[in-house]
């Protein structure tokens, strides 16, 4: 099947029966509230994949028309925004203890990406599902110091490390209600620091990583309705993910390679208890493979997969990823589930 026929059948499946003989949902919004109620669409699968757009559309409406254009032209299910906000480079923090010099960022630092949030969430939320990426304060506090300088702080103080993180959380906080109070539907939170061996120990991501982790994900928990839990392995894979079997999110984006070994897709929505998206290599096929190889490796995705799911990386896919080259992988789930 070539990529014209794709795209046409992509086209033609949205007005599929619903798997309980009803019209399919007029829009986006009301097709993803659905599946999130449980409430399927026959032989469709709900499917999103997120990429970096550049320096020149970071904020502000020139990133607002980008993802316009990117989720309008690939047709996936829900709209994410890139946190491009990220904390730049503060070279005072040379030892454990500067920490608590870190400056507390307020709303006018977010505000080029509120303006984002706000074009968004006027040109699209009618129709569409908006979510907005969120780092850990653990992620942040790396792109404060370097992930080489911030371990090193972990590893001989990580008391003193407390004090940014604490400072760090208090900013997101302001800027998860802002977005929240924007119209924002939900977050895909991202959350690092458990991978095999980056820690000290286990107990140290749980004293000092995961409790400033949960502040904004049990915020958004409790105040929006579609969050994705993301367990992010761009450093470093997992040994396994029990750290974070608790945490908050209507759905889960693993990897699922750990350190030695693979999880089967059914078995991570069994043990995070939440439907699971994922279930394609960022690197792997769907950057490099021929349309009938994608083909092939969605359909055996989605069979294999564990229902409710949704069809997506286990991260952000390479920035320079053609644009058709995800329409076609989208359409393809649009067709199947």
């Amino acid at each position: 099947m070539n990529r014209r026929t794709f795209l046409s059948l992509s086209a033609s499946a949205a007005l599929a029966p619903t798997t309980f003989g009803t019209p399919a949902p007029a829009n986006k919004r009301d097709r993803m509230l659905g599946w999130l109620a449980g409430q399927g669409t026959a032989n469709y699968t709900p499917a999103a994949f997120f990429l970096h757009f550049g320096n020149d559309y970071k904020s502000g409406s020139a990133a607002a028309k980008r993802h316009l254009e990117f989720f309008r032209h690939t047709d996936m299910d829900f709209l994410k925004i890139q946190f491009e906000q990220t904390y730049s480079r503060q070279d005072f923090l040379q030892k454990p203890e500067d920490w608590s010099k870190l400056k507390l960022a307020k709303l006018d630092f977010y505000e080029p990406l509120l303006q984002t949030v706000r074009e968004l969430v006027k040109e699209e939320k009618r129709n569409s599902l908006i979510l907005m990426t969120l780092y850990s304060p653990f992620m942040c506090a790396g792109h404060c110091a370097g992930a080489p300088t911030l371990l090193k702080h972990m590893q001989e103080n990580p008391e003193a490390v407390k004090k940014g993180l604490e400072i760090l959380t208090e900013s997101q906080m302001l800027f998860v209600k802002a977005c929240i109070k924007e119209g924002i539907d939900g977050f895909y939170a991202s959350t690092q620091g458990g991978e095999a061996n980056r820690l000290p120990s286990p107990a140290v991501f749980a004293k000092y990583v995961k409790p400033f982790d949960l502040v904004a994900m049990k915020e958004a928990q409790s105040a929006c309705p579609f969050n994705i839990l993301h367990v992010c392995d761009y450093v470093a894979p997992y040994a396994n993910y029990n750290a974070y079997a608790d945490y908050p999110g209507h759905v889960v984006n693993c990897n699922v390679k750990l350190a030695d070994h693979q999880i089967p897709a059914s078995e991570l929505a069994r043990f995070f208890k939440r439907p699971f998206m994922g279930g394609l290599d960022r690197h792997g096929i769907i950057g490099t493979g021929t349309p009938e190889q994608v083909e092939a490796e969605i359909r055996r995705v989605v069979k294999e997969s564990p229902k409710p799911f949704i069809l997506g990386a286990d991260c952000t896919v390479e920035a320079d990823t053609n644009w058709d080259r995800l329409r076609h992988a989208i359409s393809v789930a649009h067709q199947v589930a």
